[in-house]
């Protein structure tokens, strides 16, 4: 997983035509004014998310994240954008994307099947507090954009869902085609369980051919012995689904014996318990930045027995309560609910 988020130019230049100064953003975000003038512009997680805060305060467009990641040029789609029109169908198309964005930043995309919904979202790894509005817009809007140019139909979600309310939500609703919900307990695109199979009229197996063993030689490189231990990290973190997953349970999903995968990381100067809580500790973070989820479904989702067994590990962690530390962030806790159900599991959607 890359700590960093790779900035492409191609943002100044969609900037530009939308009638924001970049100048301005950067003044706003506290980034150097240089900034895109370097060959390769790399933010961690808390430039980023000032970034598009600041796209948001300087555009005078409430929409400009679904016009940002919009695209009506394919030839301006990035690479893994590329790769991910080159697929036989949307849910392959994901699955590449889903993939690929680990060389590129320390975020993963989700998906949950559910009966007849398909649902994705992002996941901010590496994040203190709650990625911006805009930002988010901007990530659904690539995932419709990236579907509706390789089916080449006007495809339209069954909903897009926010945790927070949006001002332009009849805007938002016009360009996605369908009803939004806010207030939900996550941000997601949720298409039809169908459209997975949808066949992309952008099919181009050479060029996938071409794209794709250059994408894992990089994967490869970047996972290598020294970052095994995070390869480890990113399989906990996807099986932590409401259980704790056993050492037999990561090393079958990275295709070696425990023995092989306790031997790795004592190489890598680890053990299993401690990337275990190192995944705890990176997912507690996130959880406890959404505003709806109460500490017990946290510590559920983070496969606790009990809301006691989270407060003191996050506390070992943080030095304060979870409590303590949402105040902090200036998370609101989520109002009493009289019926809670157990949060539905998110699926991780692997290359493999």
């Amino acid at each position: 997983m890359s700590k960093h988020f790779r900035v492409s130019g191609s943002l100044l230049l969609k900037l530009g035509e939308l009638g924001v100064r970049a100048s301005a953003v950067l003044r706003t975000a506290g980034l150097p004014q240089g900034l895109f003038d370097q060959p390769r512009v790399l933010l961690t997680t808390e430039e980023f998310f000032a970034l598009w805060r600041a796209i948001g305060e300087v555009s005078a467009d409430p929409g400009i994240g679904v016009l940002l990641g919009t695209e009506t040029k394919i030839e301006r789609f990035q690479p893994i954008s590329l790769a991910a029109l080159s697929a036989e169908n949307l849910g392959s198309a994901v699955r590449h994307m889903a993939r690929y964005k680990q060389l590129t930043c320390p975020e993963e995309i989700l998906q949950q099947m559910d009966g007849e919904e398909w649902s994705i979202q992002f996941r901010w790894l590496l994040a203190d507090e709650v990625e911006p509005q805009v930002l988010t817009e901007c990530c659904l809007a690539w995932v419709l954009s990236v579907a509706r140019h390789g089916t080449g139909a006007s495809l339209s979600p069954l909903r897009v869902e926010f945790v927070h309310p949006r001002p332009h939500v009849n805007s938002i609703e016009r360009y996605f085609g369908c009803r939004v919900v806010c207030g939900a307990p996550r941000n997601a695109i949720v298409l039809r369980a169908a459209d997975a199979e949808r066949q992309f009229v952008t099919r181009n197996a050479e060029l996938l051919a071409m794209l794709a063993p250059q994408f894992e030689e990089e994967l490869t490189d970047q996972n290598g012995d020294g970052d095994f231990a995070e390869r480890v990290r990113g399989t906990i973190r996807q099986k932590l689904t409401g259980r704790r997953p056993s050492i037999d349970d990561v090393a079958d999903a990275l295709h070696m014996s425990p023995r092989t995968l306790q031997r790795h990381l004592q190489v890598a100067g680890s053990s299993f318990q401690r990337v275990l809580e190192e995944a705890r500790h990176q997912l507690a973070r996130h959880y406890l930045n959404n505003p709806l989820l109460e500490l017990r479904e946290a510590a559920y989702l983070l496969g606790y027995e009990d809301a006691s067994s989270f407060v003191r590990a996050f506390r070992s962690w943080e030095g304060i309560p979870p409590a303590r530390w949402r105040e902090r962030q200036g998370t609101k806790p989520p109002a009493r609910r009289r019926h809670d159900p157990r949060p539905a599991t998110d699926t991780l959607i692997s290359g493999s």
